[in-house]
């Protein structure tokens, strides 16, 4: 399966599709998610009567890291094939999955996530935005922010509250497919300090779902949400995303680095090996149907700390003026991962959240 990605890629990199050094797994390219659909890299877990090829989550596991790896713009599906594609397996209703299912696999239908609101962090049982029943479904009202891609998503998994909040602030809460294209629905961009558009403001103003788009049962929402965030903090988007600044160090500190940057890279490749067995083991207890939440928070926290760390010891490390959209190469690409940096120990869920979960999890607290 490496092999095949791999070959797959070099075609791809010969035919000028992409720039490898420029890209990561958050790299929005529509034209680039087609062709790993025709590549058959997209829904490889997905059962085949939805077009998928009823693989493992091991062999997921390796065509993802080989992606990020090789720098691929897979930014348009990812979210999709990650973890949206398996919530609507797992407790979409058949119309859903007849749907949606065999449009992501081609590549051409693409996810945003809804959790995240203002004022509540990564507090997901502050959620507000609320739901009532109406006939044949529901009305949605209220605000996701931070959702990534939105803009360019056909769809939206939003947790919503669709019952009185009370003091059991995990109950009453419900996940729902929301058709972007659809009344009722506005994208409003938020721009990163740098111009960079990847977020957005989401407002429902009475936007309606119908029963068909509900996920699981109503009331059902937490333990849905929980369930999905182990996909979402386990895979190795967690810990790859700067992954091509450490190689670029390593070629930059050449064959015969001094002790210090040598016990520097040394102790990354040593980190960056117990994550991919962390992360693998997961993958292996999802293949077993469990919900490995603590796990998943773990790698989640342990991964971003590293990728926030990398870019940090490699301008220490590598003589360079980090700069941005220049065309400068390491020095572009540093410039990129410094700015990026602080996102990756917030998104999925900050530290702290994350540890307060594990302690827990540990029956610490």
């Amino acid at each position: 399966m490496r092999e095949r990605v791999r070959q797959f890629l070099a075609l791809e990199r010969s035919r000028n599709t992409f720039d490898p050094v420029r890209n990561s797994w958050t790299s929005f390219n529509a034209e680039f998610s087609r062709r790993c659909g025709e590549e058959g890299l997209i829904g490889l877990v997905f059962p085949r009567e939805y077009g998928g090829q009823g693989m493992s989550n091991l062999e997921r596991y390796v065509v993802m890291e080989e992606l990020i790896a090789g720098g691929a713009p897979v930014g348009a599906h990812w979210i999709a094939d990650r973890q949206s594609g398996m919530q609507i397996l797992r407790h979409g209703t058949e119309h859903a999955r007849q749907l949606i299912i065999p449009r992501i696999v081609t590549g051409q239908c693409y996810f945003a996530i809804g959790m995240s609101e203002p004022d509540s962090g990564s507090d997901l049982a502050a959620v507000r935005t609320r739901a009532v029943r109406v006939d044949g479904g529901w009305r949605i009202t209220g605000t996701k922010v931070w959702t990534s891609n939105a803009h360019r998503a056909h769809y939206l998994i939003a947790l919503v509250r669709t019952a009185p909040k009370t003091e059991a602030r995990h109950e009453g809460m419900t996940q729902f497919i929301v058709d972007m294209s659809q009344p009722g629905v506005t994208t409003r961009p938020i721009y990163n300090l740098y111009g960079g558009h990847d977020f957005n403001e989401v407002v429902f103003d009475d936007h309606f779902v119908s029963d068909e788009m509900v996920l699981g049962q109503p009331g059902d929402g937490w333990s849905l949400v929980t369930g999905e965030l182990a996909y979402e903090r386990s895979a190795p988007d967690r810990f790859m995303s700067v992954y091509a600044v450490l190689l670029e160090t390593m070629r930059k500190l050449g064959p015969q680095p001094d002790a210090h940057a040598a016990s520097e890279m040394g102790r990354f490749v040593a980190h960056l090996a117990a994550l991919r067995f962390m992360s693998n083991s997961i993958a292996g207890k999802l293949q077993r149907g469990e919900q490995p939440i603590v796990e998943a928070a773990l790698v989640k926290d342990i991964g971003t700390t590293f990728e926030r760390e990398i870019p940090e010891v490699a301008r220490r490390l590598v003589p360079s003026a980090p700069t941005m959209g220049k065309g400068n190469g390491f020095d572009d690409m540093l410039g990129g991962a410094i700015l990026r940096a602080p996102a990756a120990t917030i998104r999925g869920g900050t530290r702290e959240i994350l540890r307060g979960m594990i302690a827990r999890g540990l029956g610490l607290r």
